[in-house]
């Protein structure tokens, strides 16, 4: 009996106080992206390729949690496609990303490339292009993937530039 009173009690002054406290506006907003990449050149073990030389074309997912105006992270997804051979793969691509201001931003990616003896890192370089509605944006933003591998024969070092072009919201 003592128990079912503290608990009424207990549930009373809850119920009157908790009306009291205003509601934690949210810091945090979810949004992502989603869009193609195009490598453009790559330098690799001592050879240079080009997009002419073998057709890869990537289609990163993100999801984005934007903590401020200028500050968000990402987790994006990035499924690449490679002609010769034909063969998919699968980047996971973490990163944070900084506004500079008038549309333009900039940040760097952490890369783990799943099944394979490759990870690096990306900065990027982006800008908002046009607005396309709801909150939507299209966007380019410059990539350069540096990766650290390993093909069985010794480690090396990969550089490349790329295009990102996405719509984000």
């Amino acid at each position: 009996m003592r128990a079912r009173r503290l608990v009424i009690a207990i549930v009373a002054v809850v119920s009157f106080f908790g009306p009291l406290v205003a509601a934690a506006p949210a810091q945090d907003t979810l949004g992502g992206h989603i869009g193609f990449v195009l490598p453009l050149a790559t330098r690799a073990n001592g050879t240079t390729s080009t997009i002419s030389d073998d057709f890869v074309i990537g289609f990163p997912t993100g999801i984005t949690v934007r903590r401020s105006q200028t500050f968000a992270f990402d987790l994006e997804l990035v499924p690449v496609i490679q002609n010769d051979p034909l063969h998919v793969d699968l980047t996971l691509h973490p990163g944070a990303v900084w506004g500079l201001g008038n549309g333009w931003g900039a940040g760097a990616r952490l890369a783990f490339d799943v099944n394979k003896a490759s990870w690096g890192f990306t900065p990027i370089l982006n800008h908002g292009l046009l607005n396309v509605g709801r909150g939507a944006t299209l966007f380019g933003e410059l990539v350069v993937p540096i990766r650290f591998q390993d093909d069985g024969n010794g480690t090396f070092t990969s550089i490349g530039v790329g295009v990102h072009i996405g719509v984000g919201f």
